[in-house]
């Protein structure tokens, strides 16, 4: 084992776009495992829009990354060395253990994985939180029921891509809302979406006129701002607007623009409501066994994005979110 663990911790509160300056690059010591508690060697880390928002000082579902802390992050590690009973050298094992090369954890939080079944980043993507997020978002915030006409915005990204795809299982017509043509056509001639928009070189409102000409019955937004605003005016009655995320807002240095066409909801008697994936913690397990058994019949398919390079890289990686450059789910594996 190195002797020391490589690790990149907060050193900044970002104002707007997260700067080089905000990251320090330190190395720590690599700890022994103690009584109850197992090491491991980092192998893939998870990077998710959410990241943006856990720098931030304000109030949040969780507390922020406090200033000098190494970046809170999921990741799967391999067990190096163990003194817990429930882990042994070897296994792999999904938790939330930051950005760093060497872990030492209780266990509390964490979760054995089998890799004969799914490489590492499927834990992170389809199998992970942005699984369960599609899965809970659509299915239970969204009351998703057969025959409607579904939206995703950000449909190119690690939830999108799936919230779409479990639409299509459910019986759905489903249009997608992404940045350039390759996105677009990933997602129509490998995902199945019946429709895809690209944002950059349409009129979205026009768009959606054309793809949901009778309204959208339930919108996933994970990008807020201006396309927000244009699907709130394709509305059908009853409809619900699941709000997952607002990634085109989180890097703002100004305060963040919420939807201006918000009385449609008055009109279409219909619903918004956010959620946050950790409040079905108790279901996980159905959902993953649901979306595994989709995978196998080949009726969802898995796109991950995969940089291979060390911690250090994390800073750059994460900048790829916010910029659109990522297809699916974007993950750094450690080598």
């Amino acid at each position: 084992m190195s002797a020391t663990n490589r690790q990149v911790r907060l050193a900044a509160r970002p104002v707007g776009e997260v700067k080089p300056g905000d990251w320090e690059h330190c190395d720590g010591p690599v700890e022994e495992p103690g009584p109850g508690r197992f090491a491991g060697r980092t192998r893939v880390i998870s990077l998710d829009p959410a990241m943006r928002g856990w720098l931030d000082d304000r109030p949040s579902y969780l507390p922020p990354v406090a200033i000098g802390e190494v970046m809170r992050a999921g990741s799967v590690i391999e067990v190096t060395a163990s003194r817990h009973p429930g882990f042994q050298p070897g296994d792999h094992v999904v938790g939330t253990f930051g950005v760093q090369e060497y872990v030492v954890s209780d266990g509390r939080g964490a979760m054995k994985i089998d890799t004969a079944l799914a490489p590492p980043s499927t834990y992170l993507g389809a199998l992970g939180m942005p699984g369960m997020t599609a899965y809970f978002g659509l299915l239970d915030v969204g009351a998703l029921k057969e025959g409607e006409t579904v939206v995703v915005s950000g449909a190119a990204g690690a939830v999108g891509t799936i919230a779409g795809q479990i639409a299509k299982v459910k019986g759905c017509e489903v249009v997608g809302i992404a940045g350039g043509p390759e996105k677009c056509a990933m997602l129509t001639e490998e995902l199945g979406f019946d429709a895809a928009i690209d944002y950059r070189a349409e009129d979205v409102r026009k768009a959606l006129r054309r793809h949901a000409p009778d309204g959208i019955d339930v919108y996933f937004d994970n990008v807020g701002g201006d396309i927000l605003d244009a699907a709130l005016t394709r509305l059908a009655m009853h409809a619900r607007v699941v709000v997952c995320g607002a990634i085109s807002q989180y890097n703002n240095a100004t305060p963040v623009k919420g939807p201006s066409n918000y009385l449609s909801l008055l009109v279409r008697r219909a619903r918004m409501e956010g959620f946050v994936v950790f409040d079905y913690a108790e279901r996980y397990a159905q959902a993953a066994r649901d979306i595994s058994a989709w995978i196998g019949a080949g009726r969802v398919k898995v796109r991950e994005h995969v940089v291979r390079g060390g911690v250090d890289d994390f800073p750059g990686t994460l900048q790829m979110l916010f910029r659109g450059e990522n297809t699916g789910k974007l993950v750094l594996e450690l080598v």
